[in-house]
């Protein structure tokens, strides 16, 4: 870790506060001048390990956002805006978002766990339990894994839909940080039946019971976790952020969790950006999902092979990689955290959302918070620092 980068990191994070909590870009562009759920809860994760006290004030400000546009439902907004007329709630754009449930339950876990806040705990409870039941309303047929919609999570513009993996798994971290801070029966025992669904569904073997069995049949050996299940079969491209995190979450075999990252290794080190691209192999026109691809967007198409979602390089999603194996390989880590502060240096620091992977040209909105709220994570894992999981 070099100073100035993570000063730069951190000073972003600064610029980009707010009286309502964490902004997604310190730019005034399109609709990131919002409290997002996911990005305020990873600039929030930052702040907790960074240690800043304004920060992580301003992170209890995000959750508090959050919490007090909850849906009656359960579901947390994907998106708060406080303008001059009055607040603006999204939940959601083509699809609503299933995974800002998970996040905000992650979010309050963490603040809770750093600093022993637990009156702040009590309050949200309520919140996070009436969440945690929408989300097994979301299972649809009571199986125990999340049902949802392409356009349903961060990769809102990509084909993934169904069963995701990303959406299992970071359903499976919430559980287990609030059921750290708030041990239940129930609680354990939904962590116990989601972790053994996702060891058995999601990559190949000779399990029985199986939730597709005409489709896992066919599964060709696995070299990391499927990207998601739907009724017409599986969606094996490789997800960047949904290995992660269950790398993070030590999900599995060891021998498996070892295989995914010399996958993961093998396929970053190829790469121009020497970083791993958000999905793999890219979706090309001709290709028989290019036309859902195309089609999945609201305004303009961003997702150009090598570029965005579809094959694209994000920071953000490297940060949680290289955070997921600091105990496995802290050298390869520390190479992450160095390509990834070379991206976000670029611009004189302009901090882009993500980077085509082929050109190493920048994308997406600059002053993008989670691009540096990723490097200053693991910055912070490098030096020793763990958040809850």
């Amino acid at each position: 870790m070099t100073k100035k980068p993570y000063n730069k990191a951190k000073e972003l994070l600064v610029e980009a506060s707010s009286d309502f909590g964490f902004l997604a870009s310190a730019n005034n562009i399109s609709n990131y001048k919002r409290v997002w759920a996911r990005d305020g809860v990873i600039c929030g994760l930052a702040a907790l390990l960074d240690g800043d006290n304004t920060l992580v004030s301003t992170f209890k400000k995000t959750l508090i956002t959050l919490a007090d546009h909850q849906h009656n439902l359960g579901h947390i907004p994907s998106n708060v805006y406080y303008g001059k007329s009055g607040v603006e709630l999204s939940f959601g754009g083509l699809a609503g978002r299933v995974d800002t449930i998970s996040w905000f339950i992650i979010g309050v876990a963490n603040y809770v766990h750093f600093t022993g806040d637990t009156e702040f705990l009590d309050e949200m409870i309520p919140k996070i339990n009436k969440g945690l039941w929408l989300l097994n309303a979301w299972e649809f047929n009571n199986n125990h894994l999340i049902y949802v919609p392409r356009s349903g999570n961060w990769a809102d513009e990509y084909i993934t839909e169904g069963h995701t993996f990303y959406d299992q798994v970071l359903r499976l971290w919430a559980l287990r940080t609030i059921n750290h801070l708030t041990p239940k029966i129930e609680y354990q025992e939904k962590i116990n039946i989601v972790t053994k669904k996702l060891v058995i569904n999601y990559k190949s073997g000779t399990h029985n019971n199986v939730f597709h069995p005409k489709a896992y049949s066919k599964m060709p050996e696995s070299k990391f976790w499927q990207a998601s299940i739907t009724p017409s079969g599986y969606q094996n491209m490789f997800d960047a952020f949904g290995n992660s995190l269950a790398i993070f979450l030590e999900l599995g075999e060891t021998s498996f969790r070892n295989k995914v990252i010399q996958y993961s290794e093998v396929l970053r080190k190829k790469l121009p950006l020497g970083l791993l691209p958000a999905f793999w192999d890219p979706i090309k026109k001709g290709d028989k999902q290019w036309d859902l691809l195309e089609n999945n967007c609201k305004y303009e198409f961003r997702n150009y092979p090598f570029t965005f979602h579809n094959g694209g390089t994000w920071q953000m999603v490297n940060s949680f990689y290289g955070v997921s194996i600091v105990e496995n390989n802290s050298i390869n880590a520390q190479q992450v955290l160095s390509n990834i502060e070379a991206l976000n240096e670029v611009e004189d620091y302009a901090f882009y959302e993500n980077f085509n992977t082929k050109t190493k040209e920048p994308n997406g909105v600059p002053k993008c918070t989670w691009s540096a709220s990723g490097q200053i994570m693991l910055s912070q894992y490098l030096k020793g620092k763990k958040l809850l999981k």
